[in-house]
């Protein structure tokens, strides 16, 4: 088990809907308080999401982005921001001719998914390696196209967290760290409850950590009623944890939380019970290798 424990909030994602729950956070000021009080909770990164004020639809817009980072950095310059990549991977053939892009389709040049990331220039963002089903659509992330980004990432001096959704994930992040398009710590979440996916359970985890590249920092995490659970499997494990509004809306059964903040405490309970400690942000900066900066 790591001597510290790095928690996560992943604060309003691109799943949950302002109909499944109020609490989701929608404008660039939600987000960023949401964020900021995930932090006093105890979070040392937040794992971010933008999205239509007026809609509250999942956006890739870059003022939106610019805004909550700016919201953030005024109030709290440690915490680690971590900027979602994995919009603009989705593909929804046409019923008729399934060669055409249909209703759904979000496809994007490689560079575009990343724009945000070349120009605010974040601790850490996201990079999925996943081509799966999801739902009746398919999300597409060819390792060309992975390569990419992959490039715009490096060239920024962001730290890629690598996405893993099923096994041979894993084995294309081992491709990845030979030729040397991944160098230096490899930092890793193991994403379980993607209906087409690796499924939580202890087995789950034990499996996709022995599949790992030797010395790599990761994190499992469970969605829906698993997050909680699969906050405990990945700290016994070895593993860090997440949770947050992106992965669950529900405190208990039954209860739904009212804020990312509270979802963080709960986390941080489990591992303390477990005896964890839990990292601060300076600490988690140091053991990803981040250095201390202030993001304009």
């Amino acid at each position: 088990m790591p001597s510290r424990v790095l928690i996560t909030c992943a604060v309003t994602g691109n799943q949950t809907t302002p109909e499944m729950t109020p609490h989701l956070p929608i404008t660039p000021q939600d987000i960023a308080e949401a964020c900021l009080g995930a932090a006093e909770a105890g979070a040392a990164a937040v794992h971010i999401h933008v999205r239509d004020p007026r809609s509250g639809r999942p956006s890739m817009e870059i003022d939106y982005y610019r805004d909550v980072v700016a919201r953030i950095r005024a109030k709290n310059t440690e915490v680690i921001l971590n900027l979602t990549t994995g919009p603009g991977g989705r593909f929804a053939p046409d019923k008729d001719d399934p060669k055409i892009a249909g209703p759904g389709t979000t496809l994007m040049r490689p560079e575009d998914r990343v724009a945000h990331i070349a120009l605010l220039k974040p601790d850490i963002c996201t990079l999925d390696l996943n081509t799966m089903n999801s739902g009746k659509e398919v999300v597409i992330n060819t390792p060309g196209n992975i390569r990419r980004m992959a490039a715009v990432i490096r060239q920024a001096g962001v730290k890629p967290e690598i996405e893993l959704f099923d096994s041979g994930d894993i084995a294309l992040c081992r491709d990845l760290v030979s030729d040397g398009t991944l160098d230096g710590l490899v930092l890793c979440s193991i994403v379980m409850g993607v209906k087409y996916g690796f499924q939580p359970s202890p087995e789950t985890v034990l499996y996709a950590r022995g599949l790992l590249p030797p010395g790599t920092l990761w994190t499992a995490f469970g969605t829906g009623r698993s997050a909680f659970p699969m906050v405990a499997q990945s700290y016994l494990a070895g593993g860090h944890v997440r949770v947050g509004l992106e992965d669950a809306i529900y405190l208990e059964r039954g209860v739904l939380a009212q804020s990312n903040a509270l979802m963080v405490e709960k986390a941080r309970g489990i591992v303390e019970a477990l005896g964890g400690e839990i990292a601060t942000a300076r600490q988690a900066r140091d053991m990803l290798g981040l250095r201390e900066r202030c993001m304009s």
